[in-house]
């Protein structure tokens, strides 16, 4: 029965990323003629990794990101610039390689005892996304290092890193919310 259930979440999590990668992040924000809606320099594919890893947890999160990368590496268009084995050398490519060790930490902390909360399951994301986030600078550091990325490395930790953290950090309290519920209906114990 766990295997069919990791194996389902598996499934769920990788169409939650596919579809997530194609729809642009916005929040609502007051505009002259009323409420409206701000897009944000993020899609929504890192909240639904988090999301899977938070409710199928990280077994089911893992190979939902395996399943994605191979998915764009083996030259399906899924991920932001196209795909294909040349992405390997993107500079945004540590942070598609930090979906691994993200999705197994989130999916592991939000399965400890006492993380049945919207702050526990907040801060397994935040710790998710830092992962995600060290692997994409530790990226972006070693192709400068070995002078692979043609401009500065200053532009690209801005673009990669520091723009869209905040949005991020922002998605991380609405899959919290999202995730709650969900955990109490589909949580199949470990």
């Amino acid at each position: 029965m766990r295997a069919i259930a990791i194996w389902s979440g598996a499934i769920a999590g990788l169409l939650l990323i596919l579809v997530g990668g194609l729809i642009q992040a916005a929040v609502p924000w007051p505009s002259p003629t009323g409420l409206g809606l701000t897009n944000l320099p993020i899609t929504l594919q890192v909240p639904a990794l988090l999301l899977t890893a938070l409710v199928c947890g990280p077994r089911s999160a893992m190979l939902a990101a395996v399943a994605y990368l191979s998915l764009g590496l083996f030259q399906l268009p899924v991920f932001h610039g196209g795909g294909g084995a040349g992405y390997l050398f993107n500079p945004g490519f540590g942070y598609l390689a930090g979906f691994l060790p993200a999705a197994w930490i989130t999916g592991k902390l939000a399965r400890q005892t006492g993380m049945g909360s919207l702050i526990g399951l907040a801060a397994s994301c935040a710790v998710g996304l830092g992962v995600m986030q060290l692997c994409g600078v530790a990226n972006l550091l070693l192709g400068a290092l070995v002078g692979q990325w043609r401009s500065n490395l200053g532009p690209l930790l801005v673009s990669y890193t520091l723009a869209p953290l905040i949005p991020q950090l922002l998605l991380i309290c609405a899959v919290a919310v999202v995730a709650l519920p969900l955990r109490r209906l589909v949580l199949v114990e470990p």
